[in-house]
């Protein structure tokens, strides 16, 4: 299947905006510095998977399916912009969810809830008092039988469930991604823009996949560089083979080895991927923090504020070379800003001393 041929249904809007940041550039003081917008991807406040989506609800509606299922987080974003696709084409949305269920629904979940989804929570924390040896083999297994469940009551009631991978993961999806490559240059084009560098989340790597397949194929001017949302990433070996496998499914042309990609880590207490996926830290939150006062675009902590902090690093620090330009590639994710665990996090840096925060309060 070629990749120029591939359908498409639009989900959310395209092309999102590549935009020039004069104050980051200015308080970084090396190249011009520039954000594509994907999280204006217009769709259920917007985010990255709207791309891969296109693709999954036309695989979908061509083969007859009636509800689209997937996974994730408890704050999932690939979810929510999931459910938003399934209602706005007249599919049943399921989210199945890895966790238990919080005592408090806040950030996406009470959006999920707000557009109806039917959602289910899978607790596998008991699994924790197994040895480590047989932890993950556990719970795999219990996610898997909960699954199976699932999808019989839908099948009991007459419903065809496309089961979505977590963040949409898979050859369908990433080629929103691959596609995204020849907008960005167009982009570039118009604006006059040179930029050697993309940077952009490393995370179950189906948008890292198809960005670094599609510049690739594309002939692209820029490198893609991938910083990790978590500190113990993927391997680059199982990278490289999804990209080798998008390849042979679009008919790329093209072999990936692991050497061929970049991954910038970070090092000690600044490693880029925090101290765990979705947990609350003060460096990330620091950078999110430094865009939101220069720029006016908020971050998420979970994905692209991480991804922000490794863009900022490798400029100070030299890694992306002195007057160089670079993109950064913002995937949205902004809700989880409102999760709880965020919130309570936050309290004591933005809201605990009126005038170290800039408050004043005046009472009668």
């Amino acid at each position: 299947m070629n990749i120029k041929e591939i359908k498409r249904t639009p989900v959310g809007y395209l092309d999102t905006p590549l935009e020039f940041m004069p104050n980051l550039t200015q308080r970084l003081g090396r190249g011009k510095l520039y954000i594509k917008r994907d999280d204006l991807t217009g769709i259920a406040l917007g985010g990255n998977k709207t791309r891969k989506l296109d693709y999954l609800v036309q695989y979908a509606k061509d083969n007859g399916y009636t509800a689209l299922m997937t996974f994730g987080g408890v704050q999932t974003n690939h979810g929510r912009l999931t459910v938003a696709a399934a209602i706005k084409h007249g599919l049943k949305p399921i989210l199945v969810l890895k966790g238990e269920k919080p005592e408090v629904c806040t950030g996406n979940l009470i959006l999920d809830r707000l557009m109806g989804a039917d959602i289910y929570f899978v607790d596998s924390s008991a699994a924790d008092a197994l040895p480590p040896e047989k932890r993950d083999a556990a719970s795999a297994a219990f996610l898997e039988e909960c699954t199976q469940k699932i999808l019989a009551k839908y099948e009991a009631m007459g419903d065809k469930v496309l089961n979505i991978p977590v963040g949409g993961q898979g050859v369908i999806g990433s080629a929103g991604y691959i596609q995204a490559i020849p907008e960005i240059m167009g982009q570039m084009e118009k604006q006059g823009i040179m930029a050697k560098y993309l940077v952009a989340g490393f995370g179950s790597t189906g948008t890292f996949a198809g960005l670094w397949a599609g510049a690739k194929y594309y002939k692209a001017p820029f490198q893609v560089i991938g910083v990790p949302v978590d500190p113990t990433p993927r391997s680059l070996e199982t990278t490289a083979a999804f990209i080798n496998e998008l390849s042979d499914f679009y008919e790329l042309g093209f072999q990936c080895s692991p050497e061929d990609l970049r991954l910038e880590m970070g090092e000690g207490d600044h490693a880029y991927g925090g101290i765990g996926y979705n947990l609350p830290d003060p460096v990330t939150q620091s950078y999110i923090e430094m865009l939101a006062q220069e720029e006016a675009i908020f971050t998420d902590p979970c994905y692209t504020g991480k991804v922000l902090h490794g863009f900022a690093d490798m400029i100070e620090k030299g890694i992306i070379p002195y007057g160089e330009n670079a993109i950064l590639l913002h995937t949205g994710g902004v809700p989880g800003l409102w999760s709880q665990e965020h919130l309570d996090s936050m309290q004591k840096t933005f809201w605990a001393d009126e005038a170290a925060d800039r408050v004043t309060v005046y009472r009668f």
